[in-house]
């Protein structure tokens, strides 16, 4: 792609997969990359994976597939406007909730304390384990056999004991070094997608109201904005317009503020920019708006009694679940019966983590229900 930036990731300059293949012929690497993540089994899933709501709670409510793609599609927007590579960001978008839980971070927290004793849960980390190993699809190697570039965006976060053992995809954490700027703005692309979409889906829910979030500065005058162009607009297209207005302006100003982070760091190549401080940020201004909104959807939306209710029912169906497997692996699918032998806490941790909502519940009733015979 001729019209990238220096400093860009270019598909052939990668630095490869774990496994060697031929260059793909009629679409670069990192098309291969996103066009693998598509086609897997743990990206269909996500259809029936929570965001903040249960699944089936309603068929409105964003999922961790409809959550993925908007993420792609905001990533690419960004990524084009700093001349960055827009297929690599869409590939990392799209691959960076594969590990996550039934249950949304309910779920996720849940089997972290299960895994407590035995390494943990992070889903950051389930993603890359999901592209890496736990997919089954090719002849020669397991998982998706995906070029470093993907993998290094996929993997936000890392703890040093984690790092350590995961070779050269650990390194950055190890040296204090940076990712590419695609996989940066894939991680704020995804912030701005779920305060937003979360907001959306706060007030479809009607767990939170437009009167409490006019206290709320990024909200309230893209609000007031939407009323003064449209003063009859009510309901939820009033809701929509400003959603749209907030998400613009966020991605507006996240360019604006990375193009002169880059400007002043002049990086000259992908090395430079892993070198530098992270480039792709907000205006100081916009970036505490966006804090204020976090710190609403936890204080009014995620610890609503009525969300902390379902995920108190989610977190014992999570445990109850890896307890009995774990104290009777037979339970497990004869798959996992062979793999349990060489680690019984991460299989399972494995099985459960690719739960949909409503298989995590099917199992649980399998398990526990008399009715379920």
């Amino acid at each position: 792609m001729s019209d990238l930036a220096a400093y860009a990731a270019h598909s052939e300059k990668t630095r490869g997969r774990r496994h060697f293949e031929p260059v793909p012929s009629g679409r670069s690497d990192f098309e291969r990359d996103r066009d693998r993540i598509i086609h897997s089994t743990a990206f269909r899933r996500l259809e029936y994976k929570t965001q903040v709501f249960v699944n089936h709670e309603g068929d409105l409510f964003r999922t961790r597939l409809t959550h993925s793609l908007e993420v792609a599609q905001i990533g690419r927007t960004i990524a084009r406007n700093l001349q960055l590579n827009e297929v690599l960001v869409e590939a990392i978008a799209l691959a960076h909730d594969l590990g996550h839980t039934p249950f949304g971070h309910a779920g996720q927290d849940e089997l972290n304390a299960c895994m407590k004793d035995h390494g943990g849960f992070e889903h950051n980390l389930q993603s890359l384990r999901v592209v890496d190993l736990l997919e089954e699809r090719y002849a020669d190697f397991d998982g998706l056999n995906l070029c470093f570039e993907t993998r290094e965006g996929i993997l936000k976060h890392c703890s040093v004991p984690n790092a350590s053992a995961l070779g050269e995809v650990g390194e950055r954490f190890l040296q204090n070094r940076r990712p590419s700027l695609e996989a940066q703005v894939a991680n704020l692309a995804d912030e701005i997608a779920y305060n937003n979409h979360d907001v959306d889906d706060g007030l479809r829910s009607g767990l939170i109201t437009l009167e409490q979030l006019s206290g709320v500065s990024l909200f309230s005058r893209h609000l007031a904005m939407a009323r003064e162009h449209h003063p009859q607009l009510e309901g939820r297209r009033l809701i929509h317009e400003t959603v749209r207005r907030m998400i613009n302006t966020l991605v507006l100003d996240l360019v604006a503020q990375s193009a002169s982070n880059i400007q002043a760091a002049m990086p000259g190549s992908l090395d430079d920019v892993r070198k530098t401080d992270p480039l792709i940020a907000f205006s100081p201004p916009v970036a505490a708006e966006q804090r204020a909104l976090k710190h609403f959807l936890r204080q009014h939306l995620y610890r609503h009694y009525l969300v902390e209710r379902m995920s108190l029912k989610t977190r014992r169906i999570v445990r109850e679940l890896f307890v009995a497997f774990f104290e009777q692996p037979s339970l497990l699918a004869p798959q996992y019966q062979i793999k349990a032998k060489e680690d019984k806490a991460r299989t399972i941790a494995d099985y459960i983590a690719g739960m949909t909502d409503r298989y995590a519940y099917r199992e649980y009733r399998r398990l526990f229900s008399i009715e379920e015979m």
